[in-house]
């Protein structure tokens, strides 16, 4: 078994990482509990549908398998074969758990560190295929969070935050879009601003430099060539917006759990929030974050800050934990340990 110690130099910025992350985690959480009744908590904990919250459970862990399938769409091995569905359930639970384990979202290193090891993959390319599913990640996010604030039901029309979030959803939608935008322009014609780069770099930069960079860019640019399959793209389209809807209704059946009168499409708007709540540096797992900003979307929908915080917890922990068992059991069949997921995440970075 082959390991990737850290540097010195690469295990401070991980030191760093844990302090801010600790940091950001500690003010969410007192954010949270701050003016919680304690009693009304109790009692909204004791009073969920333990049928329905194991539902919850089920769908939202499916949300993993439906990554692996869409990430297969995109990612090409040597010879543009598909990757195997073994090496790529690995990569996807080892690196969602180390999302959970490990500080500066070490998952998405690690994944692509999982999947290089277990097929002819560059570690860049498939790095570059999970930036491509980030975008399809938030458009789609984006767009459904859209569905949510033109309902209707969205409560949020005439308040302050309701308009933060109006603002900010319209602010990221265009710059998703017009990321998607620039990596279609170079993944359908990538010789010249390869070459332009090329150029850059050479004046720029010391020759053991520049050459290391140009070999990067060309690995990113293979990760984009999804963008160039009229067909492939609709696939990988299609999947991420099942993925998303079965991630919704995971956080729809959970309101029913929790007897919360939020509309479905509330479920929209929740995992949009937590889409940016999550980009937060945090603890890992996403602690503080995750209950904060599903704590806030609530209360946009009138359930007080008591009740929301005892779904956002109970959510987050039930949810937490399979991916997490299924993550280090797929650790253990790839012969790795966390630490040589920190080590290649901190080399990486």
């Amino acid at each position: 078994m082959s390991t990737s110690p850290s540097t010195p130099s690469s295990k401070r910025p991980t030191s760093w990482a844990w302090i801010l992350g600790l940091a950001i985690t500690i003010a969410c959480l007192w954010w949270a509990v701050r003016g919680v009744r304690w009693d009304e908590f109790s009692a909204a904990i004791s009073s969920v549908d333990i049928p329905l919250l194991l539902a919850v459970v089920a769908l939202a862990t499916l949300t993993f398998p439906l990554r692996m399938i869409r990430w297969r769409v995109m990612l090409r091995s040597e010879g543009d074969r598909p990757v195997p569905w073994s090496a790529l359930w690995n990569a996807v639970a080892v690196g969602f758990m180390a999302n959970n384990l490990l500080p500066a979202r070490a998952g998405e290193f690690a994944r692509a560190y999982v999947v290089k090891r277990q097929a002819p993959v560059r570690f860049i390319t498939a790095l570059a295929t999970i930036g491509v599913e980030r975008l399809f990640d938030g458009i789609l996010m984006l767009a459904l969070m859209a569905v949510a604030i033109a309902a209707p039901s969205f409560p949020g029309h005439d308040t302050a935050q309701g308009a933060l979030v109006s603002r900010v959803a319209l602010g990221s939608a265009v710059a998703f879009v017009g990321l998607l935008v620039l990596a279609f322009i170079v993944a359908a014609h990538p010789a010249p601003w390869l070459r332009l780069l090329d150029r850059i770099t050479q004046a720029l930069l010391p020759a053991r430099i520049a050459g290391p960079v140009n070999h990067l860019a060309h690995g990113l640019v293979e990760g984009l060539a999804v963008l160039k399959s009229p067909s492939r793209f609709a696939t990988v389209l299609g999947w991420s917006l099942v993925q998303w809807l079965v991630n919704a209704a995971s956080f729809a059946l959970c309101f029913r759990a929790f007897g919360l009168s939020v509309p479905p499409e509330g479920s929209f708007l929740l995992q949009g929030i937590l889409g940016f709540g999550v980009a937060i540096p945090s603890s890992p797992g996403f602690a503080g974050v995750f209950e904060k900003a599903t704590q806030f979307t609530l209360v946009l929908y009138h359930v007080d800050a008591s009740r929301a915080l005892a779904y956002a917890l109970a959510y987050h922990a039930s949810t937490f934990i399979p991916i997490t068992l299924l993550g280090l059991h797929a650790l253990s069949r790839t012969r790795l340990h966390l630490g040589d997921l920190r080590g290649a995440s901190a080399e990486s970075a």
